[in-house]
């Protein structure tokens, strides 16, 4: 009987030790996630000439801004970066960095690609899973996976008074949906969060990155005609 305890015992340390593992490395990633954002955030700043106000304000806005909005319309208090200041500090160092090392990183382009990818990945699965606890309906689910993933680029390029990137390049905000829905659809087969996660990253970021590289987009709607 103690033997049997003790396997039993072993089997549970076993997979809370994996659980704990696939939470550090969605918080790693999201760390990775938040800075690679605020960069290009930065960048986004320098283009517009803007003082160190405006690319600190928009290096946050970009890396923060997605899960601000979705705590604020789940009514998800508090809001988490104002529990883990820590992010703000690194988000703002980021920024700052990025005006130091601005002339070297168009030889980093595809690392940062890459990292963005990877941030909009990981950002909708934590949106995804942020409302799925808090027992959302399945498409707010998707909406609020959604909403983490694109909305602080979506903020930045408005602020920049630019057309939002995501509605005019390679597939990304579709990106993000297909990665909430299969997050969701996994969840409902009671797959364990560690395999989810680790199938959605995976896939999401291959269809990501296949995007940029074929160029793949949705269908261009152009209506060119006047009213009046």
């Amino acid at each position: 009987m103690g033997s049997h305890f003790c396997v039993v015992s072993a089997i549970s340390d076993f997979f809370h030790s994996l659980f704990s593992v696939q939470l550090d490395v969605i918080l790693v990633i999201y760390l990775i996630a938040i800075t690679a954002e605020a960069m290009s955030g930065a960048l986004a700043a320098g283009r517009r000439n803007m003082d160190i106000f405006g690319v600190v304000v928009i290096a946050f806005v970009t890396a923060l801004g997605g899960g601000t909005i979705r705590d604020m319309v789940l009514g998800n208090y508090p809001i988490g970066w104002t529990q883990h200041p820590v992010y703000v500090y690194l988000v703002v160092s980021a920024g700052l960095l990025t005006t130091v090392i601005a002339r070297y990183m168009q030889r980093m382009k595809h690392v940062f690609l890459l990292l963005d990818a990877m941030g909009l990945i990981a950002f909708s699965l934590i949106g995804s899973d942020v409302a799925i606890k808090l027992g959302y309906d399945p498409l707010v689910v998707v909406m609020a996976g959604m909403i983490t993933g694109i909305s602080g680029g979506i903020l930045r390029d408005v602020l920049c008074n630019q057309v939002p990137v995501v509605f005019r390049r390679e597939l990304y905000a579709s990106v993000s949906m297909a990665v909430c829905l299969l997050y969701l659809g996994l969840q409902a087969l009671q797959v364990s969060l560690g395999i989810s996660t680790a199938i959605c990253f995976a896939g999401g970021l291959a269809l990501r990155l296949a995007a940029i590289r074929f160029g793949w987009r949705l269908p261009v709607f152009s209506y060119q005609q006047r009213w009046e």
